[in-house]
C-alpha cells in the first residue's frame, strides 16, 4: 500500500510539473521571441527580414496553435481564398517533367539562396510521396501517389490541385504547407507543372 502511494504522490507531482510547464510556454513574451529572431540575422536584407512578420492568417495560426475555432477558420479560409489568383488563360496544367524538377528542388527562401541565382524549387518530396520509384521522401504530408488517377483526372480536382498549392489556407485553414503562389515562393507557371506532375496521365505519379 505505501509503494502505491508513493507512485501515486510522484505522478502528481509530475502532474502538476507539467501543467507549469505549460504554462510557462503559454507566458512567452512574443515581442522578446520576434526580437530574438531578428537579432540571430544581423546582415539579411530588408527583404528577407519582411518574412519574420506575420499576416493575419499566421497570427491566428499560432494564436490558435494551429488548432482555429470553427468561425476562425471559416474567416482564413474566406481571406485566403480571395487571394488565389488563375492563368488568364485558363489552363491549369503545365509541363509535368517541369514539375517534377520543380518538386525535387528545394532551393529558394533560405538565407543562403540570397541573392537568388536561379528560380525557387517547390521541395515537395520534403513532405510527400509523389512516385513509387522515390525512396526518400518526408511523411509530414499524405503520400499523393496515384493522385490524379483516384481522381480520374477530374477538372473539378485538377482546380482544387491549383488552389490547395496556390494557398494551403484556403483549403484547410492553419495548414502546414506553405502558400506557394499567395507569398510569392512559386509563379504561376510553376504551379501548373506541379498540378500537371499531379493530374496528368503520362506523370510518374500516375503510372503503373
Amino acid at each position: 500500500m505505501m509503494e502505491i502511494r508513493r507512485i501515486t504522490f510522484v505522478l502528481l507531482v509530475c502532474i502538476a510539473l507539467v501543467g507549469l510547464w505549460a504554462n510557462e510556454i503559454h507566458a512567452i513574451d512574443e515581442a522578446r521571441t520576434d526580437a530574438a529572431m531578428r537579432a540571430a540575422f544581423p546582415k539579411a536584407s530588408a527583404d528577407w527580414l519582411s518574412r519574420l512578420k506575420a499576416d493575419q492568417t499566421l497570427e491566428a495560426c499560432s494564436r490558435y496553435r494551429d488548432a482555429p475555432s470553427a468561425e476562425m477558420a471559416r474567416t482564413i479560409a474566406a481571406r485566403e481564398s480571395a487571394a488565389v489568383q488563375y492563368p488568364p488563360d485558363g489552363k491549369l496544367i503545365g509541363d509535368w517533367k517541369r514539375g517534377e524538377q520543380i518538386a525535387q528542388s528545394g532551393y529558394g527562401l533560405r538565407f543562403t539562396d540570397y541573392p537568388p541565382t536561379r528560380e525557387n524549387g517547390g521541395n515537395c518530396y520534403a513532405c510527400h510521396q509523389l512516385t513509387k520509384e522515390e525512396v526518400s521522401y518526408g511523411t509530414i504530408g499524405p503520400s499523393l501517389v496515384d493522385y490524379g488517377k483516384i481522381r480520374r483526372f477530374s477538372e473539378t480536382d485538377t482546380k482544387a490541385a491549383y488552389e490547395k498549392i496556390y494557398n494551403s489556407h484556403a483549403t484547410f485553414p492553419c495548414s502546414l504547407m506553405p502558400r506557394f503562389g499567395t507569398n510569392g515562393i512559386l509563379t504561376m507557371e510553376q504551379i501548373k507543372d506541379i498540378v500537371a506532375l499531379m493530374m496528368s496521365p503520362e506523370s510518374p505519379v500516375n503510372r503503373p
